[in-house]
């Protein structure tokens, strides 16, 4: 017992060491999920060091010493796999070793085996896709204890003379067994606790950073602006409490909210050195107490004694800065240093999607541009003619098609938007028809059918009339007898389908590219309903042609 009571007390002493060691940076390893390359170094040095530290605080006893020893490689092979337990068994093993004694081999022996028990749980662990389990006190409790029976077993093998390799275990077992069995339960749980605070203190910061991203997304719509930076200041100094925030551009200051905002005037240029040094060359500035210390360039007795300077980019191009500021008599959270550069990406990452959507509905609108400018300029000429032709024998019909030319090129001219209806559609499309069918008289004949439930099915504006007037231009108008168009638009298959068709037959896919329309128009609609919608095509020579366009069903106007 006396034993046992002095190898505690010993424990008790490595627990400290152990308390301490898990709170330096050296140790932050251990809160990862996975052990890089660079942090097993760190792993093996650390429990090596406190394997030597649990032979030097072991108890002497016949020859020998009962000690904690089996802690540090135990513990290192749970936690980083069966090569750093066994090298740091083998390290804390050979420093056994050497310090002689009967039982220095199989001691040393020994130390080596238990550190391979450890990475051996690693490995079950893993395999079994239950590695949470490696930071589990319980686990570590009976790894170690297991490993130190392995190790009396060795003990008795290997050690002689035989019957004083006895003595000592009957003296040493008991306390050695759960001392190390305990502080290795003991050492865990240290390390769970670092592991789960620091688990919860990235939740708490991760859920403040997308908190921040949510309420800025609208804002960040027109990018950076003053206006915009004024509400995003805003939310980001409730969200992060911290003494000021400042939102720069390049040269001069948008938004400055909180403490010293007294001196720190929107509008006027930057001055500080580390803003322009975070902007040049595109790096995260943290300036506190110490060599780098903060000192506001304006005045004298500003408050702020601390910074973090992050940059805002766009494709790695600088745009300006995110500053959280702290006063001299508060301490620069660690948690706020990471959660400030962490809005300052999503940010970035919210201004790049927005630039990407500006520049999309440019693209659109250019594409709009673009198949508003390929009507047929010939078609205004054919449609004049005819209607000069009719007037002098038809004045009623001639108001006619001048009405449905007005409503043509009224609609074409003023359909900004990127969306239309099926119903909107098929009435710019009946003007042109109309105006068609009088020009070319009793030789052609339209024939529309459309199922009424699919006048409210959406479509990108200018779907129908580029293809309507391909249909006019590459087949139509080439024939020499009766010319049939159609237009039908029916559902299937949980689709909505619209097909122009003509008689012609003469389709040609290198002709119809010429202004890319059928290209534009099988674009938008997949970048609109996905890549299972769009514009086939379907020709039987001197037969018919037909384009047909898909589009979900569920895509209604309200």
């Amino acid at each position: 017992m006396e034993i046992l009571f002095r190898m505690t007390q010993a424990m008790s002493v490595f627990v400290v060491v152990a308390y301490i060691c898990c709170k330096s940076p050296l140790l932050r390893s251990l809160t990862a999920d996975a052990v890089r390359a660079r942090d097993r170094v760190y792993l093996y040095l650390v429990f090596s060091a406190l394997s030597i530290l649990g032979t030097y605080l072991g108890v002497p006893v016949h020859d020998a010493i009962a000690n904690t020893r089996a802690i540090g490689p135990v513990l290192a092979g749970i936690i980083g796999g069966p090569l750093i337990g066994t090298a740091v068994g083998f390290t804390g093993g050979l420093h056994r070793y050497f310090l002689g004694g009967f039982t220095a081999f199989s001691c040393g022996l020994s130390t080596t085996v238990e550190g391979a028990i450890g990475g051996m749980v690693h490995l079950y662990l893993y395999r079994r896709n239950r590695s949470e389990r490696i930071f589990a006190p319980e686990v570590a409790f009976i790894t170690a204890f297991c490993a130190e029976i392995v190790q009396m077993g060795i003990i008795l093998l290997v050690s002689r003379p035989f019957a004083n390799a006895v003595t000592l275990v009957e003296v040493i077992a008991l306390p050695m067994i759960l001392s190390n069995a305990a502080g290795a339960a003991l050492f865990m749980s240290i390390i769970r606790d670092q592991k789960n605070t620091v688990d919860r203190i990235g939740a708490v910061s991760s859920a403040k950073a997308f908190k921040i991203a949510e309420r800025t997304l609208n804002i960040l719509v027109r990018g950076i602006t003053a206006e915009s930076a004024v509400a995003l200041a805003k939310i980001i100094h409730t969200e992060t409490g911290v003494g000021s925030v400042a939102i720069t551009d390049k040269e001069k200051i948008l938004a400055f909210l909180g403490q010293g905002a007294d001196h720190h005037i929107p509008g006027n240029p930057i001055a500080s050195s580390f803003t322009k040094e975070a902007i040049a060359e595109n790096k995260v500035i943290f300036a506190a107490d110490g060599k780098e210390r903060y000192v506001c360039p304006l005045a004298a007795d500003c408050p702020m004694t601390s910074v973090l300077v992050v940059p805002l980019h766009i494709d790695n191009d600088v745009i300006g800065t995110i500053q959280l500021f702290e006063p001299r008599n508060k301490r620069f959270l660690n948690m706020n240093k990471t959660l400030g550069e962490g809005i300052a990406r999503l940010l970035s990452n919210q201004l790049l999607l927005a630039r990407y959507e500006m520049q999309k509905n440019l693209l659109v609108q250019s594409e709009l541009k673009l198949l508003q400018a390929q009507v047929n300029p010939h078609f205004l000429f054919n449609s004049l003619n005819t209607i000069i032709a009719i007037l002098r024998i038809d004045a009623a019909r001639c108001k006619d098609l001048l009405i449905h030319l007005s409503n043509f090129f009224r609609k074409n001219l003023k359909r900004a938007g990127d969306l239309s209806t099926l119903a909107e559609e098929l009435d710019q499309v009946n003007s042109y028809l109309q105006i068609e069918k009088a020009r070319f008289d009793d030789r052609l004949a339209i024939d529309v059918d459309i199922d009424p439930s699919l006048l409210k099915v959406i479509l990108p504006t200018f779907t129908l009339q580029p293809l309507v007037e391909n249909a006019f231009k590459h087949g139509i108008s080439q024939t020499m007898g009766q010319a049939v168009a159609r237009i039908k638009a029916f559902r299937a298959d949980g689709w909505a389908f619209v097909e122009i068709e003509d008689n012609a037959g003469i389709f040609h896919e290198k002709e119809t590219d010429d202004g890319h329309g059928i290209k534009i128009v099988d674009r938008r609609l997949k970048g609109l309903f996905g890549s299972d919608s769009g514009i086939s095509i379907a020709c039987v020579p001197h037969e018919l042609t037909r384009v047909t366009v898909k589009i979900p069903l569920e895509a209604q106007a309200a």
